[in-house]
């Protein structure tokens, strides 16, 4: 572990050094330069090259979350839902992305015509009402591929419902008859949520909620034309388990796992059969559909575990049982793109070394990384003061070799950002991407 930190303070050293001009990242909170790594590290300062050369051919990913119609609106028609698709990607297309991440699954749920799951009711307003004679991602997806865009199908594999304020039985019986939590009901954890609500999540340790997870991937990835899956963050909830599961961990655990390896295991059975998955389908069938996970950007600690970083956030090794460096040491995932939505200036997760130790951890491997970025908080708070945050992060990946390109979080803040800081911030990232 110390020869690995070593390496990466020897490649923040190192690649200024040999740029002739370069500057020191200002922490808007002090007026000091920006530490490496936050509180763990007095020195380095952080540097980026004053004219860095970008790679013309690096990823660059725009997310369309679909969720509380974050990014996307509901329709009650099709000529409303197309006139909205067109318009976000003659501006993805505009400012030279080279791929949409748009939520084809938000919630056990569907924006195309599904033998398993219902119409989503962030698509048009109703759950299970889709729209006749028209499916949205046969279109969505044709109309990206006529832009030479990328579609890459956003799913979120467990979650239910969020900010439940009734019982579980009450709010199951909301759902569609064709709705899987609904028809399944003990397959249905009931956890702590945000302020209080509980939180319904597809089991993780049920061998059948596993099993549908695989065929609602197979089923889109026959039917469609999709250039990748790509999964969020969600595994088990930020917020924590419980003890919600202890049943299934009872019945299902003939390894006689501890519940925190059990809990990770089920997840990692689930990433495991979803990338054979796909790899059987791309050899059968001569494709090259991507798998793709965009977790938190911590995967541990190094005070609390072997190889992990120095940062003292949440870990989703421990919070959501997401063993991300095993997935991407072994080889079961395209590509990664962690989301690191902290600041060169955070102290305790600071961006310049997180970035550094993801670009250390896909060393060797053939995952590729992509930094997940958010516009979402330019201007936001005093950490965020600095508009170029996003763009001096882009610059200082260029020093990165294995950083591969980046995704930004998420559309609707860049093309309707909500402060002027945020507006000068997504300015100055998409007349960069403009170049490309």
């Amino acid at each position: 572990m110390k020869h690995f930190i070593n390496f990466l303070l020897l490649s923040v050293l190192l690649f200024p050094v040999l740029s002739q001009a370069r500057e020191v990242i200002i922490d808007p909170r002090t007026g000091k330069p920006a530490r490496y790594a936050g509180d763990y590290l007095k020195k380095p300062d952080v540097m980026v090259p004053k004219k860095p050369v970008f790679n013309r051919r690096m990823f660059r990913g725009v997310w369309v979350a679909t969720v509380e119609n974050i990014d996307f609106s509901q329709h009650g028609s099709t000529a409303s839902f197309k006139k909205e698709f067109l318009a976000v990607i003659n501006n993805l297309k505009a400012i030279h992305a080279t791929a949409v991440i748009f939520q084809v699954r938000p919630m056990n749920d569907a924006f195309y015509p599904s033998v398993l799951n219902p119409y989503s009711k962030f698509m048009s307003g109703k759950e299970g009402t889709g729209f006749r004679n028209f499916d949205p991602l046969k279109f969505m997806i044709s109309e990206c591929h006529k832009r030479g865009i990328e579609f890459h199908a956003w799913m979120n594999p467990y979650r239910v419902l969020h900010n439940v304020k009734t019982s579980k039985a009450k709010a199951l019986k909301e759902l569609t008859d064709k709705n899987y939590a609904k028809r399944f009901p003990d397959q249905v954890l009931n956890v702590p949520g945000n302020d209080g609500n509980r939180l319904l999540i597809l089991d993780p340790g049920r061998p059948e909620v596993r099993a549908f997870l695989l065929a609602t991937v197979q089923e889109l990835i026959l039917n469609y034309n999709v250039d990748a899956v790509h999964f969020d963050d969600y595994f088990y909830p930020y917020e924590g388990t419980d003890n919600a599961d202890l049943s299934t961990y009872k019945k299902y655990n003939p390894r006689k796992l501890s519940l925190e390896d059990w809990r990770r295991n089920n997840v990692n059975q689930m990433v495991y059969s979803i990338s054979n998955l796909i790899r059987k389908v791309n050899r059968v069938q001569k494709r090259n559909i991507q798998f793709g996970i965009s977790p938190f950007g911590i995967w541990g600690n190094q005070k609390r575990i072997k190889n992990g970083s120095m940062t003292g956030g949440s870990e989703s090794y421990f919070k959501q049982y997401a063993d991300t460096r095993l997935w991407v040491r072994s080889g079961w995932l395209d590509y990664i793109a962690p989301q690191l939505y902290w600041s060169f200036g955070h102290n305790t997760a600071a961006y310049a070394h997180l970035a550094d130790w993801w670009a250390g951890t896909v060393s060797g491997t053939r995952t590729k990384l992509y930094i997940g970025h958010t516009i979402a908080r330019i201007g936001t708070n005093k950490e965020w003061s600095n508009p170029d945050e996003v763009y001096n992060q882009l610059r200082y990946n260029t020093l990165i070799p294995n950083i591969s390109g980046s995704i930004l979080y998420s559309y609707s803040k860049i093309f309707s950002p909500v402060n002027p800081k945020m507006k000068a911030g997504s300015k100055k990232v998409t007349d960069l991407w403009k170049k490309f």
